[in-house]
């Protein structure tokens, strides 16, 4: 969660102090000025986490931290304080945010998290927006949207040059013909008895948990949130499930869970389609992007011939109201909020692409169904296929 008095008041202070020129003592008074806790070289509290280095300019090439070490604090704003002779730059230094991986990383592998990242392995811009503090707040709306393994699968493949789990799917003169044929089954879909179904049961699951979820909705990790609220929904009635909601509602340690890394987290099949439903939560009073899908994922998926790609947003308000709405992924809306992030882009991989949550909080405030503009929909398609 990002705090924004927080931020902004250390942000303040320490650009108050350009011109210090001394790490140590910059360090130092930060931490008593905010009540800070030193683990080795990173200074954090509830809200941040920050490290001091010292270089004669911003683009420095110092070793920063271990990338184990950043994994502790990579759900709360890590920011990176570049104390130089005139100025003290900040950059936020999440794991969304780093190239790749430096120092030590040769055994670095998804089971094996190894190696430090320097100064350099730090982003300066991002989505167009350059990595100061004018842009924290929605940089790090965009980082919520991405787990902490999210980001190692990247890093992993951009530091050591392995071949990710997720290849790049190969598409066919046929799959494309089935990719860009989607829309139609799409707007076909919309129009039918089957739509009807689709959301009816889900509201329907959502109503039978929804205080469960009301709850879920203000646990701090974006990642996990969405993950309960999606066992919440999808289950259908294990004791995992009951071990859940009882610990929402005693206020006890959730129980260890893993979700499959599927493009949808609800599967079901018709005789004229199959469908796979991505549930995005939406905290209307948060900022936040969450991550759309693997794009790979969605055009192996849309490659068969009856293949349906749907998004069910749960939007949840300071009051626990909760509001839902069924779209396509071609919803016209939705494609105009959908961000291919360019940096997971790789040899191996199309990449990723991730909603604009103040998009979707439009989405979920309007009540007019899901709307798709044809050539619209068949353009987006055909640009996820050429990247």
């Amino acid at each position: 969660m990002y705090n924004c008095d927080a931020i902004n008041r250390l942000v303040t202070y320490i650009q108050k102090l350009n011109g210090i020129g001394d790490k140590e003592k910059l360090a130092s008074m930060v931490k008593k000025e905010f009540g800070l806790i030193q683990d080795r070289k990173v200074f954090y509290s509830p809200d941040f986490a920050i490290r001091f280095s010292k270089a004669k300019s911003k683009r420095m090439s110092n070793t920063v931290l271990s990338l184990s070490a950043l994994q502790k604090y990579d759900d709360e704003p890590f920011i990176v304080c570049i104390v130089t002779p005139d100025t003290n730059h900040m950059m936020l230094a999440n794991s969304t945010f780093l190239k790749k991986i430096s120092h030590s990383s040769q055994e670095l592998r998804i089971d094996n998290i190894r190696g430090s990242f320097n100064g350099s392995d730090i982003m300066l811009d991002f989505d167009s927006m350059e990595n100061e503090p004018d842009n924290f707040q929605r940089l790090f709306a965009y980082h919520a949207g991405f787990s902490f393994q999210d980001n190692l699968e990247r890093l992993v493949e951009s530091t050591n040059d392995i071949v990710g789990r997720n290849l790049k799917f190969p598409v066919s003169p046929a799959d494309e013909d089935n990719i860009l044929s989607s829309v139609e089954r799409a707007e076909r879909f919309l129009q039918s008895p089957e739509y009807v179904d689709l959301n009816n049961d889900l509201d329907s699951r959502v109503a039978r948990v929804q205080g469960e979820i009301a709850i879920a909705a203000f646990i701090d990790n974006v990642n996990m949130r969405g993950r309960v609220i999606e066992y919440l929904i999808t289950d259908d009635g294990s004791t995992l499930k009951d071990k859940i909601i009882n610990a929402l509602h005693s206020d006890s340690p959730l129980p260890t869970f893993k979700t499959e890394d599927k493009l949808g987290d609800y599967s079901k099949t018709y005789p004229s389609y199959v469908t796979e439903t991505d549930i995005k939560t939406k905290v209307l009073f948060l900022d936040g992007n969450p991550k759309a899908y693997n794009i790979d994922k969605l055009l192996e998926f849309l490659s068969t011939q009856k293949s349906v790609y749907m998004i069910y947003l749960l939007g949840i308000d300071e009051n626990k109201n909760i509001v839902a709405r069924l779209v396509s992924a071609f919803d016209d809306r939705l494609i105009g909020a959908t961000n291919l992030q360019q940096h997971w882009a790789g040899r191996n991989s199309r990449g990723v692409a991730q909603f604009n949550g103040k998009a979707l909080v439009t989405i979920l405030e309007q009540d007019n169904g899901s709307r798709i503009n044809h050539n619209e929909a068949k353009a987006f398609l055909k640009q996820l296929i050429d990247r």
